[in-house]
């Protein structure tokens, strides 16, 4: 199984970016996928997850300002982010998990991309 994150970029500030996050593997069926960030020399943090039922989640900070959203049939993670902010600059990271046919099997797994930066100029 494995993420493939885009869109990220540069942007000024109050702007707007949207990034994408594709899964790609023989996918059975996908629980949880959710958007992480790190800033530099910062730990990585929650940003938004999305559950399979569409229940959301945000972290204060980007509250009101980031809406993420899934689509189901392409496998798809998406975070839109308005009203960007210097401090919403950093590497940012899209995870998921949920099951993959092996063989015969629905085996579990739980997978990271490999991260698009975002930079915030003010």
């Amino acid at each position: 199984v494995q993420l493939q994150a885009s869109g990220g970029g540069l942007v000024q500030a109050g702007g707007s970016l949207r990034l994408s996050c594709a899964v790609s593997g023989n996918i059975f069926s996908i629980n949880y996928m959710g958007w992480h960030r790190q800033a530099p020399g910062k730990k990585r943090e929650l940003v938004a997850v999305i559950t399979s039922g569409g229940s959301t989640n945000y972290a204060d900070s980007v509250k009101g300002r980031f809406i993420i959203s899934r689509d189901n049939a392409k496998n798809t993670v998406y975070l839109q982010m308005n009203s960007l902010k210097p401090e919403d600059t950093a590497v940012y990271y899209c995870n998921a998990d949920g099951k993959y046919y092996s063989g015969s099997y629905r085996t579990n797994f739980g997978s990271w991309g490999q991260g698009t930066l975002v930079t915030v100029s003010s």
